[in-house]
C-alpha cells in the first residue's frame, strides 16, 4: 500500500497559473492533485490515457471539440483517451481538484 501525506506533496507548475501534484499511483492508474490560478489556462492537449476528475472548489471550464462545459465543485467528468481538451478558470477562486488518469501519467510538459 502506498499513502502520499499532503505535506510531502511536490507541485509543478505545468503553465504559468497551473500547479500539479503527482499522488498515489500503482501499475494501471495514479491520482494527480490540481489547483488553478484564476484566469490561468490549460492548453489543448491530449493523451493516451484515460481521464476522470472531481472538482473540489470553484469552476472549470473544458473546451472539448469546440464546446464549453462548466464542471463546478462537487462534480466529476470523464475524459476519454485522445480526446483534444482545454480547460479554463474564468472565475475568481482557485479550481481545486484530482484526476485519476489510466494508465498513469507523469506530469506533462505544456510549456515545449
Amino acid at each position: 500500500m502506498e499513502v502520499v501525506p499532503k505535506d510531502t506533496e511536490e507541485s509543478t507548475e505545468a503553465v504559468d497559473g497551473v500547479h500539479l501534484s503527482l499522488l498515489a499511483g500503482a501499475d494501471e492508474m495514479n491520482v494527480q492533485h490540481f489547483f488553478i490560478e484564476p484566469d490561468a489556462e490549460v492548453p489543448e492537449h491530449s493523451h493516451e490515457n484515460e481521464q476522470t476528475g472531481y472538482i473540489t472548489n470553484g469552476t472549470l471550464t473544458f473546451l472539448v471539440d469546440g464546446e464549453e462545459v462548466d464542471v463546478a465543485e462537487g462534480d466529476s467528468y470523464a475524459i476519454p483517451a485522445d480526446e483534444p481538451h482545454a480547460a479554463e478558470n474564468r472565475g475568481d477562486v482557485p479550481v481545486e481538484g484530482v484526476d485519476i488518469f489510466s494508465p498513469p501519467r507523469e506530469n506533462p510538459d505544456w510549456k515545449d
